[in-house]
């Protein structure tokens, strides 16, 4: 599975896990609803820091928290 596709689904699963929108996240992470939306459908190839650190405000988790789990276990950068 390609690092895009695990960032995705990170997302989606942490939106099921605490019961958010889209919509909502975009509210409260300041990220506009159209650039969460690109990384979303993988238009966007690689979301800049910034744009995760926010997504993570905005679920209420760290850095750390974010990518400590398992839709990244065996995640290696050969792209």
């Amino acid at each position: 599975m390609k690092a895009q596709d695990m960032l995705v689904e990170r997302i989606n699963n942490l939106c099921k896990e605490k019961r958010l929108s889209y919509y909502m996240l975009s509210y409260r992470s300041t990220v506009p609803l159209t650039t969460l939306m690109h990384i979303v459908d993988k238009s966007t190839a690689n979301p800049g820091i910034i744009t995760i650190c926010k997504l993570c405000d905005g679920f209420g988790i760290t850095v750390k928290e974010f990518f400590d789990a398992p839709e990244f276990d065996g995640l290696e950068m050969t792209e």
